[in-house]
């Protein structure tokens, strides 16, 4: 049986943020010991993906980002796109691949960091600790035991909730046989998407050079789509409404997001713990969870450093939860027009703002500012109505 101060169940974004942040050297540090566990090649590994965010000046991980943009657009169903610099933001892209690849090398000069590829297949708790028993490829059994354990799993199910969206998403990463992309500028919404009976679509475009780009159709609703159906929806988007011509797909990518007002709990035993998405990261209006992801484990990190209890924190706040709750709800019962809704956002707020906003990183009276510019009366109404609406479970995803 390996022993070690901390166990980081999945390397995900979560596990590898964690894990990396314990390898290395910190002012007075505690030399901890850490183990990572992750799943064998196959089903339960974390598919590929993109994350993005925004930060200020240089970045952590940016030596893994693939492209970043100061200038970002946004078009609503008709008329003018809405252009604003985001600066001293940066809009960042990473691709899941490289930021694997730039943490695995850096806990490869980390003797204090041990990773062990296994399937885990129940977590114990115990005084003072936890045990972890997993399988290996081989059908070896293996066991952790370790002081604290967190555990970056998706959920195999949601918590109980008010409203549940899934923003559901598939993208092309595309090449052109002429320059037509822009690379100062993406395109972070595009409402000119034929919308959906339910809910609310929209493309983006990430252009990482003048010839290449990711290309992504984005639903938000209550169901996912068929493979066919994303293909033919970014057909129409990329033909149609972007008019690329040329058109050569090298690689693709798929995605569920659930957007959902439940109670993600942080703590499953005295000493295990959920962080990432199953830890409530996610920001249920939009989606976004590597920013909130990093937030959580440099706390975290630093509990355990100091020798505190390492409960991670809620990584958004009650008064952010309050609103995405509201504007879930208003979405969900279509007491708002969603494009609509978005386009006159952004229209009449600072785009630097609203992503702050998205952050949790505006005072009171900015998050009042923003209220005011969206449909007050329907925003009211929902508000009225949320307490009042049951929390039911969601189906598996």
């Amino acid at each position: 049986m390996l022993e070690a101060d901390v166990a980081i169940i999945g390397a995900g974004a979560a596990g590898l943020s964690l894990a990396h942040r314990l390898s290395r050297p910190a002012p007075g540090p505690r030399c901890l010991s850490v183990v990572l566990l992750d799943a064998p090649p196959g089903p339960l590994r974390p598919p590929r993906r993109t994350w993005c965010f925004w930060e200020a000046g240089r970045g952590r991980y940016d030596a893994a980002v693939t492209a970043s943009w100061r200038r970002l657009r946004v078009h609503p169903p008709t008329g003018r796109p809405i252009e604003d610099d985001i600066s001293p933001l940066r809009y960042k892209m990473i691709r899941s691949q490289d930021y694997e690849f730039l943490i695995a090398r850096d806990l490869a000069r980390d003797t204090g960091v041990r990773r062990v590829e296994a399937t885990v297949e129940s977590v114990e708790g115990r005084q003072e600790g936890a045990v972890i028993h997993a399988r290996a490829a081989d059908g070896q059994a293996r066991s952790v035991r370790a002081r604290w354990v967190f555990d970056s799993r998706p959920a195999g199910s949601l918590p109980a909730a008010r409203t549940t969206l899934l923003q559901h998403f598939r993208g092309w990463f595309v090449r052109t046989g002429r320059p037509v992309f822009d690379p100062a500028r993406a395109d972070l919404m595009d409402f000119r998407t034929p919308q959906p009976a339910e809910g609310l679509s929209f493309g983006y475009v990430l252009p990482t050079g003048a010839r290449q780009a990711l290309v992504e159709y984005t639903e938000f609703s209550p169901s996912v789509l068929s493979t066919e159906a994303y293909d033919a929806a970014l057909d129409h988007y990329t033909g149609a409404v972007l008019g690329l011509k040329d058109l050569e797909i090298v690689g693709t990518e798929t995605g569920v997001i659930p957007m959902t007002d439940a109670r993600f709990p942080r703590q499953t035993a005295p000493s295990v713990f959920r962080i990432g998405a199953a830890g409530g990261a996610t920001r249920p209006s939009t989606g976004y969870t590597f920013a909130a992801v990093q937030r959580q484990t440099a706390a975290v990190a630093a509990a355990l450093r100091q020798g505190r209890r390492p409960v991670p924190p809620p990584p958004h706040s009650a008064r952010s939860r309050a609103m995405d709750a509201v504007l879930l709800h208003a979405l969900d019962s279509g007491l708002v027009d969603g494009p609509a809704f978005f386009s006159g956002l952004f229209a009449r707020v600072p785009m630097n703002r609203l992503l702050r906003f998205l952050d949790g990183g505006t005072r009171p009276y900015e998050d009042l500012g923003i209220g005011l510019r969206t449909p007050v009366l329907p925003m009211l109404r929902a508000a009225a109505e949320v307490p009042r609406l049951p929390r039911r479970p969601f189906p598996d995803l």
